[in-house]
């Protein structure tokens, strides 16, 4: 958007036009506040899974995340995605093709097309708004699995991060998937976080781990779990 619409779409509206809409905003949030807690709450412990939706179906990452997404479940979890194509689509379609609950948090946006056709129908969420989408990801799954991604992707990944640093919520098992697409990111956050700026703790790097295969991955959650009384819906 150039500095031409930015005047234009602000000289639009009076800044009393704009407090009004925010307050009736509320009741829409609060719908989707209603509704996601509603629904999300009974469908028992599940694995959200993220990834870049530019991601084709021929590509390898596709295709770990769909295996992915089939052995998750196969271990009693469900998959939690963002209900979108590329890498979410593949989760949802290995959700799907091993018969286990497969959920898509949808986002309204303009440029994007709509959910994926592998979401179950009676868990397919409809969101206007990041925020109330991104408390589901965190509130109602038990563990990330971070795939190669773009912005979202990094959000997602460093939101969970700093609740679990901040004890804002309980430790879950995080893992990013593929050493050589992430492994750049953890050796400037060792070195640039921890080690030149003291910004992190050492103890930080162990809210999350590094794997490159699916079994490790599927292994590292199920690892995680064995030591606690919450089970998978077997």
């Amino acid at each position: 958007m150039d500095d031409n619409r930015i005047k234009e779409k602000f000289e639009e509206k009076e800044w009393n036009d704009i407090k009004i809409n925010d307050s009736w905003a509320v009741f829409k949030i609060m719908s989707e506040f209603v509704t996601g807690f509603e629904k999300l709450s009974q469908i028992g412990p599940s694995v959200s899974i993220f990834g870049s939706a530019r991601t084709k179906p021929d590509h390898k990452y596709y295709k770990i995340a769909d295996e992915l997404a089939y052995k998750i479940c196969k271990k009693g979890y469900g998959v939690i995605t963002g209900g979108g194509p590329g890498i979410m689509e593949a989760a949802n379609k290995g959700a799907n093709r091993a018969g286990g609950k497969s959920i898509g948090l949808n986002i309204n946006l303009p440029f994007e097309q709509s959910h994926n056709q592998y979401i179950d129908p009676d868990k397919n969420l409809e969101f206007d708004y990041f925020f109330t989408r991104k408390l589901m990801f965190v509130k109602y799954a038990q563990g990330f699995v971070v795939l190669p991604g773009g912005f979202g992707t990094l959000d997602e990944f460093f939101e969970a991060l700093t609740l679990i640093q901040t004890n804002k919520i309980a430790k879950f098992p995080i893992v990013l998937m593929s050493k050589s697409f992430w492994g750049g990111l953890i050796d400037w956050i060792k070195e640039t976080l921890l080690e030149t700026n003291e910004t992190i703790n050492a103890e930080d790097l162990d809210l999350f781990y590094l794997a490159d295969t699916v079994d490790e991955a599927v292994e590292y959650i199920d690892e995680f779990y064995s030591k606690y009384l919450l089970k998978p819906n077997l």
